[in-house]
This record gives C-alpha cells, sequence and structure tokens, in this order.
C-alpha cells in the first residue's frame, strides 16, 4: 500500500497550509483530496509536488507492505 502520510508531515514541517498549498502553489483541490485518501495520483502529479514544495519522493510516499 502507498501513503501520503509522508507528505503531510513534509509540509506540517515546511509550515505549508492547506489553503496556501491551494493560493500559492496551485495545488488543486481534488489533489489535495486523492492525497488525504491514499488514492491514486500520477507519477506527474507525485514529480509537481516535489517540484512545487522542494522536497523528494520519501518527503511524500510511503510504500508499506500489503499483508
Amino acid at each position: 500500500m502507498i501513503t501520503f502520510e509522508p507528505f503531510w508531515e513534509t509540509i506540517k514541517e515546511k509550515n505549508i497550509s492547506q489553503y496556501s498549498l491551494i493560493k500559492d502553489y496551485g495545488f488543486s483541490t481534488g489533489t489535495l483530496d486523492a492525497l488525504r485518501k491514499n488514492e491514486s495520483v500520477t507519477l506527474k502529479t507525485i514529480n509537481d509536488i516535489c517540484n512545487k514544495i522542494d522536497c523528494d519522493i520519501p518527503d511524500v510516499i510511503k510504500y508499506i507492505p500489503d499483508r
């Protein structure tokens, strides 16, 4: 399973609010909703996230083996 828990931790550490992600960084509410629900996003979206908030892939996603 892929989780986006690291993304939420990263924006907290960088003091970036969800409001700011939308207004200042150009994130869509749909993208944030998908991240909240650990739903599928494209690699392009992951790339955009890393570029926009200046982070690396492990700062956005984490793999947890299915049991």
